[in-house]
């Protein structure tokens, strides 16, 4: 299978700006599309930011302008820029990936999600 470690998140002020990463592991063939979602004590999981292998980014209405997603493939690894934080932006956030990778020399789909970091704003 493939694994996802998260980087990053932690406590900030509103205002402020945290950057989280997520590296990949595993025998990886390709991932088709990388991201984020959230989610916050009583809520629902929800989509922040996307971004397939080709570049093309979607992000959840709250974020745009503030938010900034990027990618490295060739490391397998993804990565948020989350400036002007807001108190609403508090939650747990999911690193999330989908792709191709190798079971036992044979290709097969993945669908992995990281363990999650904590994201705080608060004064």
């Amino acid at each position: 299978q493939v694994q996802l470690a998260e980087f990053g998140g932690g406590l900030v002020q509103p205002g402020g700006s945290l950057r989280l990463s997520c590296a990949a592991s595993g025998s990886i063939f390709s991932i088709y599309d990388m991201g984020w979602y959230r989610q916050a004590p009583g809520k629902q999981r929800e989509l922040v930011a996307t971004m397939t292998n080709g570049g093309r980014t979607n992000y959840a209405d709250s974020v745009k302008g503030r938010f900034t997603i990027s990618r490295e493939n060739a490391k397998n690894t993804v990565n948020l820029q989350m400036n002007i934080l807001k108190p609403e932006d508090t939650a747990v956030y999911y690193c999330n990936a989908v792709g191709g990778y190798y079971s036992d020399g044979i290709l097969a789909d993945f669908h992995s999600w990281g363990q999650g970091t904590q994201v705080t704003v608060s004064s």
